[in-house]
């Protein structure tokens, strides 16, 4: 362990922000590539850059840091002392200085994180192994939060005039006037957002197409909750209460979605159907056509789109051979309700991800006789202690800004250690379950050895967190069979290759959602499809996900998702990213947009039942 008194680490970290400083300005590069570890990450949010990108190795860091460093101005480095002070702690098994600092550019004021190592080859001085440069404000366009908040009417009343709730119904109907920017969808991502553009005083409207704010967690199955501790899980600016339960019920969740749209003042359309836009790249406005339902319409130009549907939002019904000739009913898992009308029937569950393990659970708990059918292996965890390995720093005791810094600060090639090493431990305390589920024939998935984050981030599922499914799979108490074992299906069910019939009068189909691709192809076109490319999941040569959160390839269109925890966090930089684009501080188009491959959507398509299934396929939901 490194040595040192809390304000000889503070020291020591000035003195590498101030040779850094130093290196910036100055004509030699050389020095600047030495205060990094040859095995170097630097990660830029906006800062320097005008994107969330990363690159590794000191020469490489070096170039790109000289590339932006002139015109970026940036000056000013110390530890921020009003943050969590630097310290010695372990990450990614190495033990590391870690620091909170601050600066400034030209154009705003920055934070960043910085993690030091001893360089053995160099007789042990401290080089960055990790760097982080984050924007936090635009100077001039300063969020209006503590001693800047708004004084309100309270201060200058005006007896005649429009009260604050005539005011707030006057701007969510937008009578005569367009939203500059228009956001497709009001779950976490649409409200993240939403509360974000507000707070920089971008006009922005919220549009959803369910009647209700919070009916996208309202609606689903009636056991859900969400899989992740409650302290990940805040919006931004409203954390919640300090009484509320570890694990979020989703009906709380809904209502706190509606307490949070009032409390944060943002405009919502409920009801809204979004059909579609084109854009006309003179004027840089887009054409939508809302529907409101009851034969309304109203056609708005915003000048920005932001889609905030979801990592997977279009469910996929894939074309099962001979499911036709089943007599039951057949539904998909985003419209399975109520279980209670199957007590003592027979169900069968297509699908071992998050969503598929859920209702077979639920079914079961209200007397339904389930089986789970098993395209391929899935990765099982369970959701305590292992589930919650990933969210560690944030039980370290940091304030949740804190930590959402700290945790942007692990670029993609240490994060995939970090869940190399989390997976390793997952399998070690899941062990007596992993067991019983082998023997039971459910197939587990041993070879991805990144664990279910990654599963995540590539293709928003194929993993399940233990809630209990697992434990009654393994008691044979819910029954597993696989796909490549089934022959067909007759009207009583589905008939095994044995010729063992399985009983049924419910078929659910979990098999998963169309990523956003597929959606943007269907609502702006093949040629914007193209332009913007793949979204969500990792290319050959990235080290960010694809399309999120930043400018793309289609001016004025911008894809929001995740969980609520990368909504809480990457919605700040979106939003600034476009107040930006407002003041004329970018364009709205990324200048060095890669050429990317096009995305072809094709549809999804399940072997023959006489085929081996193929173990390469998921076909789980994106987990919650």
């Amino acid at each position: 362990m490194l040595d040192g008194t809390d304000e000889t680490l503070v020291a020591t970290v000035d003195r590498w922000l101030a040779a850094f400083e130093g290196a910036l300005k100055g004509p030699d590069t050389a020095p600047l590539a030495a205060l990094f570890h040859a095995d170097g990450h630097w990660r830029d949010l906006l800062a320097f850059t005008w994107h969330i990108t990363t690159v590794s190795g000191a020469p490489t860091i070096r170039d790109e840091l000289m590339r932006h460093a002139a015109a970026v101005g940036a000056a000013g480095f110390t530890v921020d002392r009003q943050r969590t002070p630097p310290r010695r702690v372990k990450r990614v098994g190495r033990e590391v200085i870690e620091a909170i600092f601050r600066f400034e550019t030209a154009l705003g004021r920055a934070n960043g994180v910085l993690r030091l190592v001893p360089d053995r080859a160099q007789g042990g001085a401290l080089k960055a192994w990790i760097l982080l440069t984050a924007l936090d404000e635009i100077k001039g366009c300063e969020e209006p939060l503590g001693d800047r908040r708004p004084k309100g009417e309270s201060y200058s009343r005006d007896f005649r005039g429009p009260n604050w709730l005539d005011q707030r119904q006057s701007a969510a109907a937008y009578q005569g006037r367009d939203p500059t920017v228009l956001v497709v969808g009001g779950g976490q991502a649409g409200l993240a957002i939403g509360a974000r553009l507000g707070q920089l005083n971008v006009d922005a409207l919220i549009v959803d197409r369910e009647r209700r704010i919070g009916d996208n967690w309202r609606n689903r199955y009636h056991a859900l909750t969400l899989h992740n501790q409650v302290h990940v899980n805040h919006l931004p600016y409203m954390p919640f209460p300090p009484n509320w339960p570890t694990y979020i019920p989703k009906d709380k969740l809904a209502g706190w979605f509606e307490a949070y749209v009032d409390s944060m003042e943002l405009n919502y359309w409920t009801g809204t159907e979004f059909s579609g836009g084109t854009y006309d790249q003179e004027s840089g406005r887009w054409t939508v056509e809302l529907n409101r339902g009851e034969g309304k319409t109203r056609t708005v130009h915003p000048r920005h789109i932001v889609v905030a549907t979801g990592v997977s939002s279009t469910p996929i019904v894939p074309e099962i051979p001979g499911l036709a000739n089943f007599g039951g009913r057949v539904v998909h898992s985003s419209q399975y309700g109520d279980s209670t009308e199957w007590k003592g029937r027979n169900a069968l569950v297509f699908g071992t991800g998050n969503s598929g393990h859920d209702i077979a659970q639920d079914l079961q708990s209200n007397g339904a006789n389930v089986t789970i059918v098993q395209r391929s292996p899935t990765l099982i965890v369970s959701i305590e202690p292992s589930g919650q390995l990933a969210y560690a720093l944030y039980g370290e005791g940091p304030p949740l800004d804190d930590c959402d810094l700290l945790a942007m600060a692990t670029p993609f090639e240490p994060l995939k250690q970090a869940h190399r090493m989390l997976t390793t431990q997952s399998r070690i305390l899941d062990k007596p379950l992993l067991d019983g589920l082998e023997r039971a024939g459910f197939k587990l998935d041993v070879e991805d050895d990144l664990g279910w984050q990654f599963k995540y981030l590539q293709r928003g599922g194929g993993y399940y967190f233990n809630v209990g499914c697992s434990d009654l799979i393994a008691d044979g108490k819910i029954k597993v069979v696989q796909y490549s074992d089934l022959a067909g299906f007759v009207g009583e069910g589905a008939r095994m290759r044995g010729g063992d019939l399985l009983r049924a009068e419910l078929i659910v189909l979990a098999t998963g959602y169309w990523g956003q691709e597929h959606l943007v192809r269907k609502l702006f076109g093949a040629d914007v499809a193209d332009r913007v490319g793949p979204i969500w999941g990792f290319g050959a040569e990235d080290q960010e996900l694809r399309n999120m959160w930043v400018r793309t390839g289609q001016p004025g269109l911008w894809f929001i998702a995740g969980s609520l925890a990368q909504c809480r966090i990457f919605s700040k930089y979106l939003a600034l990213q476009i107040r930006a684009c407002e003041e004329g501080l970018i364009p709205a188009l990324r200048q060095d947009q890669r050429a990317r491959q096009k995305a072809p959507v094709t549809l999804s398509r399940w072997r023959p039942l006489a085929a081996e299934a193929d173990a390469s396929a998921a076909i789980g939901p994106m987990a919650n």
